[in-house]
């Protein structure tokens, strides 16, 4: 079984730089450009399931497939509490002591929120359940996730075995990209991360910091749910 996890297109919180979280600001003109652009190439590798977060600019992505889907709560963003709507430096000033955790690397709860962990726990559920019941169709099947940021950093750390302390080194994904994982002998493989293709001109760099698009397998952090792009990581 093959899944592939794709983060929603840019939304207007996003451009402004402000955690996400639970919240359920729209696609921005931005993201719908980027959904039109590379929903086509997903929807050409036959997926034989997409669930998507059933928060609204994940609905809006996973509906550019033109193909059914349903929606699951457990695929959401992290919850951030007191955190959502506020820009890097405003957490930093209401929450410094969470901040300066978050920002060494530590799985804290943010704003009263939810940690990493947690997060894997109830997404790796969701994923557990497909596998069992064989949702997948085909022996070597395709499942779509469509989701955010955090949610797909902490399911690629859990379903690879790594520890928590060691999640945040896998970049978080770009607006519309993609990860892939391969379930082979022996578990999981990531042979894919933060893929995609180019996308010339505004699509895809407004509000990245990039002054020049970058290839497929060049990843950019832009405009993270959970990590604003000035962030050093």
């Amino acid at each position: 079984m093959k899944l592939l996890l794709w983060r929603h297109g840019r939304t207007t919180w996003n451009d402004a730089g402000r955690f996400q979280g639970h919240a359920d600001p729209p696609l921005d003109s931005t993201g719908e450009a980027q959904v039109a652009a590379v929903a086509p190439l997903i929807r050409a590798m036959n997926p034989d399931l997409v669930v998507s977060s059933d928060l609204r600019r994940c609905r809006a992505t996973a509906a550019g497939l033109d193909l059914p889907f349903r929606t699951d709560a457990r695929l959401r963003e992290i919850d951030l509490g007191g955190w959502s709507g506020l820009t890097g430096a405003e957490a930093a000033v209401r929450f410094p002591e969470e901040d300066q955790a978050w920002r060494a690397g530590q799985d804290v709860r943010r704003g009263g929120g939810e940690t990493y962990r947690e997060v894997a726990e109830r997404a790796g559920e969701l994923l557990d359940e497909i596998r069992a019941e064989g949702l997948a169709g085909r022996p070597d099947g395709l499942v779509v996730f469509v989701l955010h940021g955090g949610t797909a950093r902490s399911l690629i750390g859990h379903v690879l075995g790594f520890p928590s302390e060691l999640w945040w080194h896998f970049g978080p994904l770009s607006n519309c990209r993609w990860s892939l994982l391969r379930l082979a002998e022996g578990g999981y493989r990531l042979t894919e991360h933060n893929a995609g293709p180019l996308l010339a001109g505004k699509v895809g760099l407004a509000g990245s910091g990039l002054s020049e698009p970058l290839l497929p397998s060049q990843g950019a952090p832009v405009g993270s749910d959970t990590e604003p792009v000035h962030l050093p990581r």
